[in-house]
């Protein structure tokens, strides 16, 4: 009876070879289940937080002072004008920009303002941030081809001038270029090296025409809201990205 010859060494090992995975295949496996695990927890961590901040009670509903009107859609923009009215015969059109006062100028900044810099609290961090606002008061006439523009540091109790300066109307203006307001043109000199009858001159200036302490309440709560539009929107963002599947 004759028997079958068995396999020799070699294909076994051949066998075993192609039947093994290949250390990099490993290594690939193992990665992708680790970065599957972190995308996971990520995205859990971010669910959690949309949940909570989606729970988040808004401020009450305020309106502004009259005759400011608000600008249609400023909360879905990225920056810009938020409230505006008209001023006086001459038609003058006042608008105003509105950002947190420790998002746009350094920490001693403030110090060299005229107001009160206990107007703000005075104890630091977050809650000093939202209780110090930055106003870009854009103030101009129909025909004219400038527009006397201020930056304002504006308090519960309070204003303060930072700097003015006559600028051209097609410049940049809104948050996003309030620290650098004046661009080429001359900005006259620093607000606190002029007299100080010219200061508070300037102070009656705008606060003839409504910039003062009575635009802080709805200005907080308009950048409260502002703030958690923005976050809801970013923790989707973020969500939608770390979980789509690869193109």
């Amino acid at each position: 009876m004759l028997r079958r010859a068995g396999p020799t060494a070699a294909a076994l090992c051949r066998r075993a070879a192609s039947t093994s995975a290949s250390p990099s295949s490993t290594a690939a496996a193992t990665a992708a289940a680790s970065s599957s695990a972190v995308n996971s927890i990520l995205l859990r961590s971010l669910k959690e937080h949309y949940l909570e901040v989606s729970k988040m009670a808004p401020p009450p509903k305020t309106s502004p002072p009259k005759p400011f009107t608000i600008v249609k859609g400023s909360l879905d923009q990225a920056s810009g004008p938020v409230l505006r009215r008209e001023y006086g015969d001459a038609g003058e059109e006042i608008s105003i920009s509105v950002a947190r006062l420790a998002n746009i100028l350094p920490p001693d900044a403030d110090a060299d303002s005229d107001s009160d810099p206990d107007a703000a609290g005075g104890d630091g961090g977050m809650s000093a941030s939202i209780s110090q606002l930055l106003l870009h008061v854009d103030i101009s006439k129909p025909g004219a081809g400038k527009s006397l523009q201020f930056l304002c540091g504006l308090y519960p109790d309070a204003v303060g001038i930072h700097s003015v300066c006559l600028r051209s109307k097609d410049a940049e203006s809104g948050e996003g270029n309030m620290a650098s307001m004046g661009g080429g043109e001359y900005k006259g000199r620093i607000f606190q090296e002029l007299d100080e009858k010219v200061r508070d001159a300037l102070h009656h200036y705008i606060e003839a025409r409504g910039i003062n302490e009575k635009l802080f309440p709805f200005l907080q709560a308009w950048l409260y809201v502002k703030d958690h539009r923005n976050l809801i929107r970013w923790f989707k963002s973020v969500g939608t990205f770390i979980s789509e599947p690869k193109p």
